[in-house]
């Protein structure tokens, strides 16, 4: 939909007409060809498309840390080493990304701009509660592409400023939604981080040892899982690690990313097979 409508200046009828404080709503009826799920695919055949993993999170007392690793594959090929799985979706939750990459950045993009919509229009933020579902809206009207192989099943997580706590969200491809208690992971190397994860998880982690224990899931999950891409120090490629309190959102730099992986590759020189009991 062009804003300036044929060089007038003047914006289109569609964007002066109250409607739905949802910007989905809003393309499916004046665009809907502008959303992932209603593209046009090959009725034959399964799309070959980079897919990213592992994604981890883990409560502690006062907020949630969201992390991923860096790499994205095409079968058997590394497609990119770098790429970026983690995202804000608004001040106080994040989402990030397994699945098809390119589709799922997409998705990512369309869900931070649903969350400003509705807070645009309705001059309130969402619950977290109300964040999950419309994340699960959105999932759900990819099925179509899901069964061609363009899955995206993202871990949503966040600072619940009613409850005040951190929460985690996980989906299914389907656009089923479940809360996770304490911890969780999607992606290929889910199983191997999700066993870390339960053998170091306690419920009063300081946010260090919980950022210090995401990094040990996702090395685990590196360590059996080749789509899953461990801490590159020769590259400076760094897991990237969020946390989420009632401060907000923020980004661990990659100095603090770069620290916490060395620390990490240190110790499992000592313990290669990794940390029998205590994080730190």
């Amino acid at each position: 939909m062009e804003a300036n409508s044929r060089g007038t200046g003047r914006l289109p009828a569609a964007f002066l007409t109250p409607g739905s404080s949802s910007f989905m709503d809003f393309l499916s009826e004046h665009q809907p060809e502008l959303l992932p799920g209603k593209r046009q695919l090959p009725t034959q055949g399964v799309i070959e498309a980079p897919h990213g993993t592992t994604i981890v999170a883990v409560t502690f007392p006062g907020g949630v840390v969201l992390a991923g690793d860096r790499r994205a594959t095409m079968g058997n090929v590394i497609a990119q080493r770098d790429i970026e799985k983690v995202f804000p979706a608004d001040e106080y939750s994040a989402v990030g990304i397994a699945g098809a990459a390119g589709l799922a950045v997409e998705m990512v993009k369309l869900f931070q701009l649903e969350l400003e919509h509705f807070e645009k229009v309705e001059g309130a933020q969402l619950s977290l509660e109300g964040k999950a579902n419309r994340l699960s809206t959105m999932i759900r009207s990819n099925l179509g592409m899901a069964m061609q192989g363009l899955a995206v099943v993202p871990l949503f997580a966040g600072y619940d400023l009613d409850r005040e706590k951190g929460r985690i969200f996980s989906y299914d491809v389907t656009g089923g939604r479940s809360e996770e208690h304490n911890f969780a992971a999607t992606g290929s190397g889910s199983i191997f981080a999700r066993g870390a994860m339960k053998k170091l998880f306690r419920d009063d982690l300081s946010q260090e040892q919980a950022t210090t224990l995401v990094v040990q899931a996702l090395y685990d999950a590196a360590d059996d899982d080749s789509a899953t891409g461990g801490p590159d120090v020769a590259r400076r490629i760094y897991p990237i690690i969020t946390v989420i309190t009632e401060d907000g959102f923020r980004r661990l730099t990659e100095d603090e990313s770069s620290e916490l992986s060395r620390a990490v590759l240190e110790r499992r020189l000592q313990e290669p097979d990794g940390p029998k009991a205590a994080l730190l």
